[in-house]
């Protein structure tokens, strides 16, 4: 072990800074801190343990991808520095982003702890380059970015919810009917439709998934239940139609339907909401 004595000639001084271009980062030492005057040595306080400071990391990750997951997120992939004296300590990896119009001081920035090595970005533009690196951070600050990847994001959901929606309910077996949606330009296309029901006073959502333009349901007679369709595509689930109350079924009957005319443009009856009931 090797004894290091230095003198502070400062008596307002509370710090002092030892280099040595040798040493290694985070590297032990004990440490003693005493006061000396005319008359000699005072004390020294008890020993502290204190490191050598550390470089920022010097290697960028490496394997770094990035792919859409909608119209609104993406996530960025990388893979993870192995820890060593020579390529530095990481505390965790900055994800850099940004669009292909970008300025600099436009770029967002994303901090994740530890070996985490994916990130979900969200709040994105529809159908939009968007360009991602990363690098790895510690207490001296960062390393070298990884070379840009990019992606677009999808097309937004289509605009337009499901119209002209038909139900029928006999014993407990409730069916539907819809119109395909057609999207604009601009829209990711329909990939299927996503039923959401719920009993009246229930809170708990239920959700079927369809690629047709119809579905059965089985509920039960004790409760009113609420229906909303909205459509599925690769940027996200589009807008839902209006709430439709699916009204609980009498012991005498057993058969209910309703024809709920929801987009009046495309009716016969432009005029009204046609609704027409059946009962048996």
């Amino acid at each position: 072990m090797i004894h290091i004595q230095t003198l502070v000639p400062s008596v307002e001084s509370s710090r002092f800074v030892y280099r040595n271009e040798s040493i290694t980062p985070l590297s032990p030492f004990e440490v003693k801190v005493g006061v000396y005057n005319n008359e000699g040595e005072g004390s020294l306080s008890t020993v502290s343990i204190v490191y050598s400071g550390e470089d920022e990391p010097q290697l960028a990750p490496g394997g770094t991808s990035v792919q859409s997951f909608s119209a609104s997120e993406m996530e960025v992939s990388w893979n993870a520095i192995a820890w060593n004296r020579n390529t530095g300590r990481v505390l965790g990896y900055e994800v850099l982003y940004w669009t292909d119009d970008s300025k600099e001081s436009m770029i967002g920035k994303i901090r994740v702890s530890g070996n985490v090595t994916t990130k979900n970005i969200t709040g994105l533009k529809a159908n939009t380059i968007y360009f991602a690196s990363v690098r790895a951070y510690n207490s001296a600050g960062a390393g070298p970015s990884s070379p840009p990847v990019n992606v677009t994001t999808k097309k937004s959901p289509p605009s337009q919810p499901p119209a002209n929606i038909a139900w029928k309910l006999t014993n407990s077996k409730l069916c539907l009917n819809w119109e395909h949606v057609k999207t604009m330009e601009n829209e990711s296309e329909v990939l299927g439709y996503k039923i959401l029901y719920r009993q009246n006073r229930q809170s708990k959502t239920h959700i079927l998934e369809t690629n047709n333009t119809s579905a059965e349901l089985l509920v039960p007679f004790e409760e009113d239940y609420l229906i909303e369709i909205r459509t599925v595509s690769d940027g996200g689930d589009g807008s839902s139609s209006e709430e439709i109350r699916i009204p609980k079924m009498s012991s005498k009957l057993n058969h209910h339907c309703c024809c709920r005319f929801l987009n009046l443009d495309s009716c016969s009856m432009k005029s009204r909401l046609s609704e027409c009931w059946v009962k048996k």
